[in-house]
């Protein structure tokens, strides 16, 4: 017994020094790099010489290729503009009391009361704020995008069930179409289907045709076999089995993948006003932020807000079943009821429409037409405040921004630090961090203290000045420890494509944004969910909060960006958080709260502090929950990473936002391609960690 332990213990003691061995090699390279980039300056900027013209030679085929399939896609668009333009022209034709009649018996029967009073408010709202056209041209896109989107996905998603030899090449496109930015999906589409609403239509369908693919799949996965033979004992066909066995039992699933593919549909709304807009909400949120009319823009980014919630609302009710059943007025509100109210309401509108032409008019005064107050009430806070404001903006560039770009090295000038670096400053830099990794060996180990030396690096030389080749080893390296060879390969392959591109600087930008995001989201969003956890008062003001947050379009983040901040990094910084803080809170919360009980009352009974459960408890049992929260985070700023180059960022999404400006298809897919890696490979790398939490998790409670 003791010879099997031993040979048990000796391949683990192996790969921890051939683990530490190759870590250590890294780190003296990068060392090697940093001394010698004065005289071999191409290990820190990718030599110039060793670029390939990718994106111009995607562009000499896109020269080629559009031109002949170009008229195919032009009467298609052709053919959708009709049934659009007809969509919105029923949705204003109907008065607005039809409207709001249809919206309450339809939240009576998905949420009840509530839902309908949440409905009244938000459409009278919609109303006041003079906002009703543009409302209901933005709902006409959606009805018509989610059709699309769900038909679309739900033939994917029948496919990748059927035939599960495709599901591997169906998913790794599903996660490219989920990771590409939105405004990359808009320059071949331009191309090919032209400038104007009906490219918006499209957009919006394909940007939520993967969430309905995947929750087809999830949902015929689930149907339990013992249904699928009770289906075939009774002598059903296999269409009638599908139709009538299979699918009844994964429509609650089917009915998620509905309600995420409508609110995708709804999220593109603003993007798709970029190339395109015309009386919509989106257009209406854009122009006035483009004009900085501050108010104005809250005014209608509260209607994509209200309009975004109350679907979400209306499409869950449906999908999901509540836990102790319908209400009394959720029962009554049968289908066929529905149905009649439905049919009503549409009688006496047109009766309305024909007889009482003038009657259930819209105000003739709104307040969107009392918004120069507002305008001028938010710039004088603005100017007034502004010295706080900058002040906050400042702190923030020159403390944590600007030395996470430039490093220490390049940030610690007369002109922004008031002094330069020295060498005993530096020995005392280097003293320090040793000083720390040895206390980290000590405390946790050696991963803990090669970890610290390479911060130590990145935050001396900054991601713009760290050396190419530590980086792409160092991260390639990650990968081989955490997921293997084949995430190892591509993870090398996907920076060499960046590099090669020209992308170097852009990339450095995107990561070093990105990471701070996600970094102080976690500190921020990770604390509140620890406080929601021990707290059901916090919970409750925190849930509301982050399904607005989390149900709120991307774009409409950027107006109190802008508005405080004006243009710039920190803007983008701020709009990233605001979209990706929700993930941390919510994960955290949740996984705190489903530690084993008993688990939890032997560490306190062998007298643990609060603090001591917490840490060497709650949070190593919670650990593969967390992980998934961070995988999340990671996704979140990745995809805002585009939206925010209307801010003023260097990074990729502004390379993809101006490849759209110039219908530069070459540097659109290319920037957009390089976006869509980083997002995989920080998915596959947090989800390895994942299951290696897991793996930890089940050793521990062992």
């Amino acid at each position: 017994m003791t010879a099997v332990s031993g040979t048990q213990r000796l391949p683990q003691s192996v790969a921890v020094d051939a683990g530490f061995t190759a870590w250590a090699a890294l780190i003296v390279l990068t060392l090697v790099c940093i001394v010698l980039q004065d005289s071999l300056p191409w290990v820190v900027t990718f030599p110039t010489a060793w670029q390939v013209p990718i994106a111009a030679a995607i562009n000499v085929m896109s020269d080629g290729v559009v031109p002949v399939i170009q008229p195919l896609f032009r009467s298609i668009s052709a053919l959708l503009d009709v049934p659009m333009r007809g969509m919105q022209a029923c949705l204003s034709w109907l008065p607005w009391p039809a409207t709001m009649a249809i919206v309450v018996v339809l939240s009576l029967k998905s949420g009840g009361y509530r839902l309908a009073l949440f409905s009244v408010i938000a459409l009278g709202y919609m109303i006041i704020a003079g906002y009703w056209p543009q409302s209901m041209n933005t709902l006409g896109l959606v009805l018509l995008a989610v059709p699309i989107a769900v038909g679309l996905g739900f033939a994917l998603g029948l496919l990748g069930y059927r035939f599960p030899r495709f599901r591997p090449g169906l998913l790794a496109f599903l996660d490219l179409m989920q990771t590409v930015p939105a405004f990359a999906y808009l320059i071949p589409l331009l191309l090919l289907f032209g400038f104007g609403p009906v490219v918006g239509l499209i957009a919006s369908a394909i940007y939520a045709t993967p969430p309905m693919v995947r929750n087809t799949m999830l949902g015929l996965d689930r149907v339990p076999s013992d249904i699928t033979e009770a289906g075939l004992m009774s002598g059903c066909t296999r269409r009638q089995q599908f139709w009538h066995v299979e699918v009844p039992t994964a429509l609650p699933q089917i009915l998620v993948g509905f309600n995420q593919s409508t609110m995708a549909a709804l999220s593109m709304v603003i993007v798709a006003a970029i190339i395109g807009g015309f009386e919509d909400i989106g257009w209406e949120v854009l122009s006035s932020m483009r004009k900085a009319e501050f108010g104005q823009s809250i005014l209608s980014g509260l209607v994509i807000a209200l309009l975004a919630i109350l679907i979400d609302r209306l499409t869950l009710g449906f999908a999901k079943e509540r836990p102790n059943g319908p209400t009394p007025i959720m029962a009554w509100m049968s289908w066929r009821r529905l149905a009649a109210i439905v049919v009503i309401a549409l009688v006496a509108a047109a009766a309305q429409r024909f007889f009482l032409p003038d009657a259930w008019a819209l105000p003739s005064t709104t307040l969107r037409e009392q918004i120069g107050i507002v305008n001028v009430a938010l710039t004088s806070v603005v100017r007034d405040y502004a010295g706080f404001f900058n002040g906050a903006r400042n702190v923030v560039l020159y403390s944590l921004l600007l030395p996470l770009r430039l490093g220490i090295v390049g940030a610690a000038t007369p002109a922004l630090w008031g002094f330069a670096v020295t060498p005993p400053m530096i020995a005392v830099y280097v003293a320090l961090w040793l000083a720390i990794a040895g206390l980290a060996m000590k405390a946790y180990g050696w991963q803990l203290a090669v970890a610290t030396c390479m911060a130590g690096l990145l935050l001396f030389q900054g991601f713009a000045g760290f050396p190419w080749p530590a980086l792409v080893l160092g991260i390639g390296l990650l990968a081989f420890r955490l997921a293997g060879i084949g995430l190892a390969c591509f993870a090398m392959l996907g920076f060499g494509f960046i590099l090669v591109s020209g992308l170097s600087a852009p990339l450095s930008q995107s990561m070093y944004l990105t990471l701070l995001a996600v970094i102080l989201c976690l500190i921020l969003g990770g604390s509140l969910g620890v406080w929601a956890a021990h707290s059901e008062r916090v919970s409750k003001i925190l849930r509301p909060i982050c399904d607005g947050l989390q149900t709120v379009p991307q774009f409409v983040f950027l107006i109190p960006a802008l508005m405080f901040f004006k243009v710039g990094e920190f803007t983008a910084l701020i709009a990233i958080m605001l979209y990706a803080i929700v993930p941390p809170i919510r994960y955290v919360e949740h996984g705190l709260r489903n530690v084993r009980a008993d688990v939890v009352e032997a560490v306190r009974q062998m007298g643990a502090t609060p603090s001591q459960v917490l840490m060497h408890a709650k949070f190593p049992l919670a650990l593969p929950v967390i992980m998934l929260g961070i995988n999340q985070t990671i996704m979140a700023a990745l995809s805002m990473l585009a939206i925010a180059a209307l801010v003023g960022t260097r990074d990729l999404g502004q390379q993809v936002y101006i490849a759209l400006g110039k219908a530069d298809a070459g540097l659109g897919i290319v920037a957009g391609l390089s976006i869509a890696f980083l997002a995989i490979l920080a998915d596959r790398l947090t989800q390895a960690g994942a299951r290696q939490a897991g793996s930890i998790e089940s050793h521990w409670k062992s």
